[in-house]
């Protein structure tokens, strides 16, 4: 199998909710909630980048969809990085977050590895890194 990955999916509760953080509040351009007319249909697609997608779909349609039952959320369980350019665009970020309804989990500070980082948690608790990176463009 090539590794290409092409959306990564959010289980979210409130899928409204979700919708204003990201566009709302973080200003990801999407066009909104699509697929409202079909039974556990609707999500929210954001292009992240060529190629690549960020899906905000319900826990419970994911649930039905898979056959799994829904289990308790966990921030611990994957984080999604966001790398900048600067330290200044980490706390530019952070604060923006914050002010978009975000929970600020861990400060920005410098890293043990030479960089800079905060993380900050979505209102589904899915744990987002910005990152800056002096070995890395952004």
């Amino acid at each position: 199998m090539e590794p290409k990955i092409t959306v990564i999916t959010l289980g979210v509760d409130d899928l409204e909710a979700s919708l204003r953080f990201y566009r709302d509040g973080l200003g990801f351009a999407t066009e909104g909630i699509v697929g409202e007319t079909i039974e556990h249909g609707a999500v929210v697609f954001i292009d992240l980048q060529p190629g690549l997608r960020l899906a905000l779909w319900p826990r419970a349609s994911i649930a039905h969809d898979t056959r799994l039952p829904i289990g308790p959320a966990s921030s611990t369980e994957v984080t999604l990085g966001h790398n900048v350019t600067s330290r200044d665009q980490v706390d530019t970020i952070m604060k923006i977050a914050e002010s978009a309804g975000a929970t600020i989990v861990k400060e920005a500070d410098k890293t043990s590895w030479g960089g800079y980082s905060g993380y900050f948690r979505d209102p589904d608790g899915h744990l987002w890194e910005i990152v800056w990176n002096p070995e890395w463009s952004g």
